[in-house]
């Protein structure tokens, strides 16, 4: 049994895929309070399929892009219980679940993007072939800078539409699909760590002065 959770937006998603399909899917969104929400969510999942976390044979996290405070909690949680119950934990980046979604449900069929939200007015990017293979990204920028005519996937779209008028598909990720994505290998999947793109954190670190 495969449990899935996302914590990389506003919302928190858990599924449980059984080797052939979702067989439960639970999401919650209270502002700030991934913490709060994400251990509760897994019992309540695993009480709907009628399991115990001894049956749990894998685990897959979203590790964003996405603020790094939600993204903690999914992975820590995610690593801690890998840990304890000796299974193996793939992470998955946010984006490519998004991207699969769109093709599997036929909300694109050409290249595009996904879009979503990274606060400070600024949205985090991937570019997409219609196969939901990524092309390039993610990237974090303002919505100016980004500014496509391809269909956009994701909530950045709905968001900024001057930028992306093009508005398509999913807007936040899905547990359900993160499972089907990790079961499939649909994406690349990845250590448990966290996606973090935010601008001040990735740039080079300035030389410094040679003290005369």
């Amino acid at each position: 049994m495969l449990l899935t959770f996302d914590t990389a937006t506003p919302r928190v998603a858990v599924a449980l895929h059984d080797g052939s399909d979702v067989v439960a899917e639970l999401e919650a969104e209270r502002a700030m309070k991934h913490g709060e929400q994400l251990a509760p969510l897994v019992d309540a999942v695993m009480r709907q399929v009628g399991v115990v976390r001894q049956d749990l044979t894998a685990i897959g996290v979203g590790v964003g892009p996405g603020p790094f405070t939600g993204l903690r909690v999914g992975l820590v949680t995610a690593r801690t219980l890998a840990f304890v119950l000796e299974i193996p934990v793939y992470g998955v980046c946010t984006l490519d679940v998004l991207a699969v979604e769109a093709v599997d449900t036929g909300a694109v069929d050409r290249d595009f993007v996904v879009a979503t939200d990274a606060r400070r007015k600024e949205v985090y990017l991937a570019s997409y072939d219609a196969d939901g293979t990524r092309l390039d990204g993610p990237v974090v920028d303002k919505p100016a800078e980004l500014a496509t005519d391809l269909p956009v996937v994701g909530e950045g779209a709905l968001l900024y539409p001057e930028a992306f008028p093009l508005a398509v598909g999913p807007q936040r990720p899905s547990a359900g699909w993160l499972a089907r994505v990790v079961a499939q290998e649909r994406a690349e999947l990845l250590d448990p760590e966290p996606m973090y793109l935010r601008r001040p954190d990735a740039e080079v670190t300035r030389s410094r002065k040679t003290v005369s």
